[in-house]
C-alpha cells in the first residue's frame, strides 16, 4: 500500500510526507467501522503510527486532548504513545509507534499477570485528577433515553423495560476523573511481557467504573480470576454496586443501538446480550 491508496485525503498525506519524510506505509491497523485511518508507517525516523480522521469523528479531539493534557505521565513511564504531529485541519495524529502485539485474540488476552498490570496502568491514569460533577449523571441518563429511540433491533419489550430501569436511578452528583473509555484487550499491546495502552478515541471525565464495563462483560464473567489479577493492580473496587447496575445497563444500550448503526452484526449480538444482563440486575 502506498499513500495514494491508504485512504487518507490529499492534505492528510502532505501533512504526513512533511512530518515523516521518506517513510512508507508497512500496514493498515484499521478496524474499519469508522472512518479513522490506522496505518503503521516506517521511514528513516523509525516507525510510527499515522491516525486520520474524517470531518465528523467525534473520536479525534478526544484522543487530542487525552495526548494533549493527560498522558504525559503515562508517555514518561513508557505506558503509551508520544504525541509526534498533529495537524487539526486536516485531522491527523502521527504517533510513535509501540513495539509489540495486541493482547486481543492471544494467550495475553487471559493472562492473569497483563490484567494485574492493566489495572495498575489504569489506575495511574485515573489517579491524575478529580472532580465532582453535578452534570454527568443526568446527561448520560438523557442520552441513554434518546439512543432508545434511535433505530435498533432491541425487541419492544425490553427496551420498554430499560426505559424503566434507566429512569429508575435519580442522577445526583458523581467523582470523575481521566478515563480512557475503551479499557480492554483489544487496546492493549504487550511486549516483552510488559503492557501498554493505545488509543485514546473514546476519552473523557467520567466515573472511574464507567472503564471497567467492558472487562466485566467480556472478560470477568467467565474468568473472575483476571478480576482478582485486575483489582491486584488496580488495588480496590471502585464500583458503588447500585450505580455499577445502572453503569452496565447504560453501556449495553449503547453498545446494542451503536453496533446496529454501524452495522456490526457480532458487536450488536453482544450488546443484546449485556442488555439481558444488565436488566436481570434489575430484577433483584
Amino acid at each position: 500500500m502506498g499513500w495514494d491508496d491508504s485512504g487518507l485525503t490529499e492534505d492528510q498525506v502532505a501533512f504526513c510526507r512533511r512530518v515523516l519524510p521518506g517513510s512508507r506505509i508497512v500496514a493498515d491497523d484499521s478496524w474499519g467501522l469508522l472512518d479513522t485511518r490506522v496505518l503503521h508507517v516506517r521511514g528513516p525516523s523509525g516507525d510510527h503510527t499515522v491516525k486520520a480522521s474524517g470531518p465528523a469523528n467525534t473520536h479525534f479531539p478526544r484522543e487530542l486532548e487525552a495526548h494533549r493534557r493527560w498522558t504525559t505521565s503515562l508517555v514518561e513511564r513508557g505506558d503509551t504513545s508520544r504525541l509526534v504531529a498533529v495537524d487539526e485541519t486536516a485531522r491527523v495524529l502521527v504517533l510513535d509507534r509501540l513495539p509489540g502485539h495486541l493482547a486481543l485474540g492471544t494467550p495475553d488476552e487471559h493472562d492473569p499477570e497483563v490484567h494485574r498490570q492493566a489495572g495498575a496502568l489504569l489506575r495511574r491514569f485515573h489517579d491524575q485528577a478529580a472532580r465532582v460533577d453535578h452534570d454527568f449523571l443526568p446527561a448520560e441518563q438523557r442520552k441513554a433515553l434518546a439512543s432508545l429511540t434511535a433505530r435498533h433491533r432491541i425487541p419492544p419489550a425490553t427496551a420498554e423495560r430499560t426505559r424503566a430501569a434507566l429512569l429508575s436511578h435519580e442522577p445526583g452528583p458523581v467523582t470523575v476523573v481521566p478515563t480512557h473509555g475503551d479499557w480492554h484487550p483489544r487496546n492493549w499491546i504487550v511486549h516483552g511481557r510488559r503492557l501498554h495502552a493505545i488509543d485514546f478515541g473514546r476519552f473523557a471525565l467520567r466515573p472511574a467504573p464507567l472503564d471497567l464495563t467492558r472487562l466485566a462483560v467480556l472478560h470477568w464473567q467467565a474468568d473472575p480470576g483476571l478480576e482478582d489479577a485486575f483489582f491486584a493492580g488496580y488495588g480496590d473496587d471502585p464500583r458503588d454496586p447500585a450505580l455499577w447496575r445502572w453503569f452496565q445497563l447504560r453501556e449495553a444500550v449503547g453498545t446494542a443501538v451503536w453496533a446496529f448503526a454501524v452495522q456490526d452484526a457480532v458487536f450488536e449480538a453482544q450488546g443484546h446480550r449485556m442488555l439481558a444482563d444488565a436488566l436481570a440486575a434489575f430484577d433483584h
